[in-house]
C-alpha cells in the first residue's frame, strides 16, 4: 500500500515523502496513529498543491530576504562609546546594541541573534557586519563606532 507520510517516520522517511508499505503496517501502524494517509489521487493531488504552494512562499521569503540585504547595504549605524585615556575604548558594542541602533536610526527591525559578530566590537572606525537574514542571504551593514563625547 502506498502511503504519503503526514510526519518524519524513523524507518521509513521524511514528512510528505510517498513510501510503500505493507498492508497490515499501514493498517494498524501508520494509518491509526496518523502517522501517514492513503495515496490515493486526491491526497496525491493536494500533496502537489501544497508542495507548489509552499515552493511559491519559499520564493517569495527569498526574494523579500534578497531585497532586505539591497536595503541594508546602504544604511550606516552609528554608535556611541565611552573612551579612556589614550583613545581606549570602555567596553565593547554588542549585536544587541547594534540591533536598537539599527531600529532607531533606520526604523527596520533585525533580529540581534542573525547579526553575526565573531566577538565585540572594542575599537573606533567604521566596520562590516555580516546579517543572515534567510539561510541563502547574508546581507552587510556598516556600523561605525564613534567616541561619546
Amino acid at each position: 500500500m502506498k502511503v504519503i507520510l503526514l510526519e518524519d517516520v524513523k524507518s521509513l522517511g521524511k514528512k510528505d515523502d510517498v513510501v510503500d508499505v505493507n498492508d497490515g503496517y499501514a493498517r494498524n501502524f501508520v494509518l491509526p496513529k496518523k502517522l501517514g494517509i492513503e495515496a490515493n489521487t486526491k491526497n496525491m493531488n493536494d500533496l502537489k498543491l501544497r508542495k507548489a504552494s509552499e515552493d511559491k512562499k519559499a520564493k517569495e521569503l527569498l526574494k523579500a530576504a534578497q531585497d532586505f540585504a539591497k536595503e541594508m547595504e546602504e544604511d550606516v549605524v552609528v554608535l556611541s562609546i565611552k573612551a579612556g585615556e589614550g583613545g581606549k575604548t570602555f567596553g565593547s558594542v554588542s549585536s544587541k546594541e547594534i540591533a536598537q541602533g539599527y531600529k532607531d536610526q533606520c526604523g527596520k527591525e533585525i533580529d540581534k541573534k542573525k547579526i553575526i559578530l565573531p566577538e565585540a566590537i572594542r575599537s573606533f572606525g567604521v566596520f562590516e557586519v555580516g546579517v543572515r537574514l534567510h539561510p541563502k542571504v547574508t546581507g552587510t551593514l556598516r556600523v561605525k563606532v564613534t567616541e561619546k563625547g
